[in-house]
């Protein structure tokens, strides 16, 4: 603190004072040893600031590394490990346009479905100076029936049973697999499989297998056991199994003669991937540029040119589903780390608040007696920067392990699918460290306007403003609340208004800014229900409900404080298990009325062949019977002017099978008008579209070929089959394996069902091993690809962020009991009871709960209720016991962070060891 003007210096001190003991010296001096006062005294307030900035740290850093790593994601390069490049055609599809007012705009998506190389490529290829081999490479699924007749699953992998796939036996060079036992195939009806397969299935060299491609199953004779060079024992790859047969043979079964799916290109010795990859690219270009083998057909805009892969690029020619699915994970990954950092935003900046508020007096007491702002600045300062700083390092070296868990949980749940890996890689370990640099940040900022009034006014005033909380909340304050309350308000009739995605996002930034509302106009909110509550308190509480009452109606400040993070809790949970679940509830709920078949069949750990539905249509007492094949389209819009590539699942159906097995509830038009260049588009998709029967419609196939189809019908149910239902034969045409996903089927009426069903499974016995048709079929309910890696993040989100927000709520009501407790002190001096004061802060935290359930509800409700009417036709759904679950973490973190806290002052019993206390 400053000297007094006209204080003499002490004693004995003469000349110039040296340049440590100036003014600014001893002001830093003063600061630090406030600060180490402070956090000594307040231990248990700044404990409660230390364990929400842990958890932000922890947070943010966790969820930061899990977004890098998928950023960093690619797919699995295996059995093309010993290319040097690989030659495939492009799997995107790219859609060009100009958004209002900005330049020309390209956006693209990935095509799931294979596009095809001509096999006359190879030989260009193999003409290149420096190339060993050109080995072409065409696959298609196999499933595997052991000697005794059990299905053969494929391998294991870190993501679920890996598929099993067959090839050429020139091909077995490109992993390179070496044979381990028996002889490479050498007849049509001889194969070679992988050391994993061959003990799963337990055969040996000339054992047979019963192996089912894309048609009719056949045997064939174990002429080898292969496995991948460098492995030390005989096992196969790790994300897929191999089957090997001789050339003839694989092109015949893979179904396309005259193109590949792939050509591996190998080096010659001392030629290097940089020296080869410039002389493939200019031999495929050359006078007459190769192109893939749906050139022809794509849209002008995509790129029909063939592409050379290196490095990691290979595997994206191996796992086709890598790109999409890590595109799908990355964006969801994206949106949950921003929803967390707004939120660790709100809870940091609202606890090191209360902390520096609840030292008002303290502060304005060292104002009055001669403190310059400076010197209080810079006190807050150190202690906050004392406290974060510990806190942020602690919770980003918890990040690494919280980090390793998620992306753990991601796996075993199923969303990160079959080939993709999600990279962690030792320099990445430095995103914390950043995270922890926001959090200090975000804590120095908050407690610097914390602060920031009671530094600036008058000494006089500032001890004054002390005594009690202003009278109204500040004009700046609150007219930024009201503000962003419009915002969130006007982004929730935006999402009213828009279909799908821009619904979606509408929703989720009104939902961010209502709550963000909630926490400026908290004292508003506070007031407003004290003038409801308060009345009911003091009639039906006694003195514990009238003393509840006083309290709060006097510091709304206070109230509002504690009703933010509780009503944040209600707000995120409840917007992360309505969304998902509303569409999940009203899209079942069509998926039932949908389904009128009453048997369906499937097989085990495999698709069915096209020609199963047709044996299965034939057995008397089946009066029709469907295959459903699914796949995507791509379809090219704008939305809101920008460019947009949307795509979408659909399922191809036999349409004479319909309405008999699948009912879409065709409201205009005919299925039977379904085939080969038409489509039955559903209403909403119709409405957005402005399309009806008769009208067509440009989409884009998995394999990319661009068609114009004419919309034979318009359906109500496309929240459970899609908003495009295609006939399964014009489908199949762009699937890489056209197999159906099962059979649906409806017996004819005053039939056995268990007898048909029994003929059902003896049709497809000998066609079809390990088929089997049941009489109880789930619905036909077709989700989005990203739905089910949606899913999983919901469930983190609410274990994870939904915890931090609870603990976060708890450790802002403990930092404000904590500073009541020289209030329950002193109402027990004056003659309050244990049993009066109990009541009263048990109608506290009734009010705080009802208060932020009410504030908290209508920040979940408003947009999620805009957007399940803008995109479902329905109000939203949450399950009522996730509802109830909501209510009781409410109710237990409240009532928790209230009465807990409080038992040391009401444990004393004499008014002398409360004195004391």
């Amino acid at each position: 603190m400053t000297m007094a003007a006209g204080t003499r210096p002490p004693a004995g001190r003469t000349g110039p004072r040296k340049r440590h003991d100036g003014p600014a010296g001893s002001g830093r001096r003063t600061a630090r040893f406030l600060a180490r006062r402070s956090l000594r005294l307040h231990r248990k307030a700044w404990t409660a600031v230390f364990a929400a900035l842990v958890l932000t740290a922890l947070l943010l850093g966790s969820f930061a590394l899990a977004t890098l790593s998928a950023f960093l994601g690619h797919a699995h390069v295996e059995r093309y490990a010993a290319t040097t490049a690989l030659v495939t055609a492009d799997q995107t599809t790219r859609y060009r346009a100009k958004p209002w007012g900005d330049p020309m705009t390209t956006v693209t998506q990935s095509l799931t479905e294979r596009v095809r190389v001509p096999a006359a490529v190879v030989d260009r290829l193999a003409d290149v100076p420096g190339v060993r081999a050109a080995v072409p490479d065409s696959t298609f699924p196999v499933a595997l029936t052991a000697p005794d007749g059990r299905g053969v699953p494929g391998p294991d992998s870190e993501s679920g049973t890996a598929p099993v796939y067959g090839h050429g036996w020139p091909a077995a060079a490109l992993a390179p697999f070496t044979l381990r036992a028996g002889k490479a195939p050498a007849g049509a009806r001889q194969v070679a499989v992988d050391g994993d397969l061959a003990a799963r299935a337990g055969v040996r060299p000339g054992d047979r297998l019963r192996l089912r491609m894309l048609d009719a199953p056949a045997e064939y004779v174990v002429s080898g056991i292969v496995a991948p060079k460098g492995e030390a024992d005989d096992t196969g790859l790790a994300h897929q199994g191999a089957v090997f047969f001789t050339e003839g043979e694989a092109v015949r079964l893979s179904g396309h003669p005259g193109t590949v799916d792939a050509i591996g290109v190998i080096a010659d010795d001392g030629v290097s991937v940089h020296d080869l990859h410039p002389a493939l690219r200019k031999a495929l270009a050359g006078e007459h540029p190769a192109r893939d083998a749906a050139a022809g057909s794509r849209d002008p805009q995509d790129s029909s040119l063939l592409r050379v892969l290196t490095g990691n690029g290979r595997g994206q020619a191996e796992f086709l589903d890598a790109a999409p699915s890590r595109a799908g994970l990355l964006g969801l990954l994206a949106t949950l780390c921003a929803t967390v950092i707004m939120i660790a935003v709100l809870v940091v900046a609202g606890t090191v608040t209360q902390a520096v508020h609840q030292r008002a007096r303290e502060l304005a007491l060292l104002r009055a007696v001669g403190a310059t702002p400076w010197q209080l600045r810079v006190t807050v300062g150190r202690e906050v920067t004392g406290t974060a700083t510990t806190a942020a390092v602690a919770g980003a070296a918890g990040a690494v392990p919280v980090f390793l868990l998620l992306l753990r949980m991601l796996r075993d749940r199923g969303a990160v699918p079959v080939g993709l890996g999600l990279p962690v890689l030792p320099w990445m370990f430095a995103t914390p460290v950043l995270t922890a640099v926001l959090t200090l940040a975000v804590a120095r900022f908050a407690a610097a306007l914390a602060c920031g009034r009671i530094a600036r006014i008058r000494p006089a005033q500032a001890l004054g403003e002390a005594q009690s909380e202003p009278g109204r909340p500040g004009r700046g304050r609150t007219v930024t609340g009201l503000v962003v309350l419009f915002a969130g308000l006007s982004s929730a009739g935006t999402a009213a208004l828009q279909p799908g995605e821009l619904a979606a996002m509408a929703a989720g930034s009104a939902a961010l800014a209502l709550v963000i509302a909630c926490a400026l106009l908290g004292p508003w909110i506070a007031r407003g229900a004290m003038r409801l509550l308060a009345p009911p308190a003091r009639r039906l509480g006694g003195a514990g409900g009238y003393l509840a009452a006083a309290s709060t109606t006097a510091n709304s400040r206070r109230l509002g404080a504690a009703i933010t993070p509780v009503a944040l809790v209600v707000a995120f949970v409840g917007v992360q298990l309505a969304a998902g679940a509303t569409m999940d509830h009203e899209g079942s709920a069509q998926a039932r009325r949908a389904m009128r078949a009453d048997l369906v069949v499937t097989a085990e750990d495999a698709a069915l062949p096209a020609g199963a539905a047709r044996r299965v249509a034939a057995v008397p007492g089946v009066d029709a019977a469907t295959g459903t094949l699914h796949s995507t389209v791509v379809l090219a819009r704008k939305e809101a002017g920008d460019p947009v590539l949307e795509r979408l699942p659909v399922v191809g159906v036999t349409p004479g099978a319909l309405p008999a097995t699948l009912d879409p509830d065709v409201t205009s038009g005919s299925l039977k008008d379904l085939r080969e260049g038409t489509v039955a588009l559903g209403a909403t998709r119709a409405d957005a579209l402005d399309a009806g029967v008769g009208s067509t419609v440009r989409l884009r196939y998995g394999d990319g070929v661009t068609a114009s189809l004419r919309v034979a019908a318009v359906y109500e149910r496309s929240l459970a089959l899609g908003d495009f239902l295609f006939a399964r034969e014009a489908l199949a045409h762009h699937v890489t394996a056209p197999l159906d996903t099962r059979i649906l089927a409806r017996t004819a009426p005053d039939t056995d069902r268990e007898a048909v069903r029994e003929a059902v499974d003896k049709a497809l016995a000998g066609a079809v091993p390990g088929a089997r048709a049941t009489a109880h079929p789930g619905p036909e309910h077709l989700r989005s690809e990203d739905r089910g890696v949606s899913q999983v993040l919901t469930a983190v989100a609410v274990a994870v962020v939904g915890g931090f927000t609870v603990i976060a709520a708890l450790s802002t009501l403990v930092l404000i009991m904590i500073g009541r407790r020289q209030e329950l002190v002193l109402l027990r001096l004056v003659g309050a009871g244990r049993g009066q004061i109990r009541r009263m802060l048990r109608a506290e935290a009734a009010i705080v709960t009802a208060t932020a359930l009410v504030a908290g509800a209508p920040a979940a409700l408003i947009p999620l209720t805009a957007f399940s009417l803008s995109v479902t036709g329905s109000p939203p759904y949450l399950p009522p016991l996730q509802a109830g679950a909501i209510v009781l973490a409410v109710v237990v973190t409240v009532a928790a962070g209230i009465l807990l806290p409080a038992r040391p002052a009401l444990r004393r019993r004499h008014p002398a060891a409360l004195h004391r206390s």
